[in-house]
């Protein structure tokens, strides 16, 4: 009978692996261990915890949930959110398209088109737009009115200042 001789407690330093096959196992191992923790640590605390862990080279995701963490309703609700985002999305491409009809309909005069042909969301679309225009110009009128008008009338602003009549 051969006795083996056991090597004890030795250190491993804390370096990436190059082996593969000794990287793949050692992360099995100690997802193992860390779920075991994390459990432990839930039992003996009360503790709520959740654990996601991404393997390397696309061999998977791993998690572990405490049982009074629900992650499925989690991914429900993201799911929910992304339902809702990409029921906006389709609203929004829904007015672009809407506003193309309206600008080709007028040859690239929107405002010549005519209203009765305009829907709810058409109209209030060029409420907003006409909204924006007035504001605009208010401010456009504000600047000049702030400003010093260096010509007497109107008419003097169209003549040269060399020419004489």
């Amino acid at each position: 009978m051969t006795t083996r001789i056991s090597k004890g407690y030795q250190r491993i330093d804390m370096v990436k692996m190059k082996n593969a096959r000794n990287l793949q196992v050692t992360f099995s191992k100690r997802r193992a261990g860390l779920f075991n923790k994390a459990s432990e640590l839930c039992t003996l605390c009360g503790a709520e915890i959740v654990i996601v862990v991404f393997s390397l080279g696309d061999k998977g995701v791993f998690s572990f949930g405490h049982p009074s963490i629900n992650t499925e309703a989690g991914i429900r609700e993201i799911n929910t959110k992304l339902i809702n985002l990409e029921g906006i999305l389709q609203m929004e491409k829904n007015c672009g398209e809407s506003l193309r009809e309206i600008r080709k309909r007028a040859n690239g005069v929107w405002w010549e088109s005519p209203m009765e042909e305009l829907n709810l969301f058409q109209l209030q679309h060029l409420k907003k737009a006409l909204e924006i225009l007035k504001q605009k110009v208010e401010k456009e009128a504000q600047m000049v009115n702030n400003n010093a008008f260096p010509f007497q009338t109107l008419r003097s602003a169209w003549t040269p200042p060399n020419c004489t009549r």
